[in-house]
């Protein structure tokens, strides 16, 4: 029997944001969840080559499905998380063979995430149905002034939360009544990472690249130190380019403060060693708070609103101290979280319903 939609603009969307260890999807329909899984990844599915490792995320998420009982054919598209592709500009892509022939080759770099495209794609051939994905972490709206360093030839790049920036600044400009088009917004987002975004009428005109570990530290990364202590490092007795890498992107900020390992001993962290914690919290929130001015300058003060969101601003604490510094610059609106599987299906919605026209790759 022919399914009987509901409304006129009901559409069910699969999205799905893959990570190291399992790929998280959901469903949703008519602004609702229906359903959200992690479906574990096999270790031994890195040996393969990325597209046979994309295929076989595919088939575990496709048996989940079936197995929950939602009827995969019900899906009207397919949004995956952006990955390292060339720098485009924001907003929904359609997904095409120029864009996965430069995933699977990892042409501009390999994260996980570059199997967002390849999975969305695949389920898409499947089933006959359109995928798209939505503002990779790529996206590079960045002034030309911005990009410029002291150092001719040597500029900066546009990598950052892409999706969840402008998710937020979307809801944001919501809660205002206005439109993401309409405003300048500075928009913080706060985890692994830290990225400080000025959003001007609807393009990051400048951020800073939290891929690299440019701006104030994170949980595990260092963010902009002294020169003279950097060339120190690099010129340490048994030091690689490998290891200084890996000190300043992965094995720095809260992580080395506090002498943990993830998200879950920062609670415990939090819980256990409560002042030793607050102390190190502080450093982040005046480095944030100082990274956010600099933001509000390149909007030349023209700022209607600041957003904080990411995994880390689930700290009041936190939060709280970077709002006493900053809320003279505009109100501070507090999101936290990452929101990824919802950010992609309002993506998809938006081109569906024709808000929004799809950008070609």
């Amino acid at each position: 029997m022919e399914e009987i939609r509901i409304a006129k603009n009901s559409f069910r969307i699969l999205v799905i944001n893959p990570l190291t260890d399992s790929t998280k999807y959901g469903i949703f329909e008519n602004e609702t969840s229906l359903y959200e899984w992690n479906v574990p990844v096999n270790k031994l599915w890195e040996e393969r080559s990325i597209s046979e490792q994309a295929e076989l995320r595919t088939q575990s998420i496709l048996q989940h499905i079936n197995q929950i009982g939602i009827r995969v054919h019900s899906i009207d598209a397919v949004c995956g998380r952006g990955g390292l592709l060339r720098p485009i500009s924001g907003g929904t892509y359609v997904i095409n063979e120029k864009m996965i022939t430069d995933l699977e080759a990892a042409k501009f770099g390999f994260h996980v995430s570059n199997f967002g495209a390849l999975i969305a794609n695949n389920i898409a051939e499947k089933m006959g149905i359109p995928s798209y994905i939505a503002d990779p972490v790529v996206v590079d709206e960045m002034m030309d002034l911005a990009k410029a360093t002291g150092i001719p030839g040597k500029k900066r790049k546009s990598i950052f939360h892409a999706l969840n920036q402008k998710s937020v600044a979307r809801e944001i400009s919501s809660q205002l009544h206005a439109t993401y088009e309409d405003l300048c917004l500075v928009i913080a987002h706060l985890g692994g990472g830290v990225t400080v975004g000025a959003h001007q009428y609807g393009r990051v005109i400048d951020v800073n690249n939290g891929f690299d570990g440019e701006g104030p530290m994170s949980f595990e990364r260092a963010g902009n130190i002294p020169n003279h202590h950097l060339i120190d490092l690099c010129f340490q007795n048994g030091q690689t380019k490998e290891s200084i890498n890996n000190k300043v992107i992965f094995e720095s900020g809260l992580k080395s403060y506090l002498e943990i390992g993830d998200l879950d001993e920062l609670d415990r962290a939090y819980t256990e060693r409560r002042k030793e914690t607050e102390e190190v919290f502080d450093i982040l929130a005046y480095q944030v708070a100082k990274e956010i001015g600099k933001m509000g300058a390149a909007l030349s003060g023209n700022v209607n609103a600041i957003g904080l969101t990411g995994n880390l601003a689930n700290y009041s604490y936190l939060t709280d101290k970077i709002v006493n510094q900053i809320s003279w610059i505009a109100d501070v609106y507090v999101l936290p979280g990452e929101n990824v599987l919802s950010a992609l299906y309002h993506a998809a919605y938006r081109v569906l319903t024709k808000q929004e026209a799809p950008n070609q790759y």
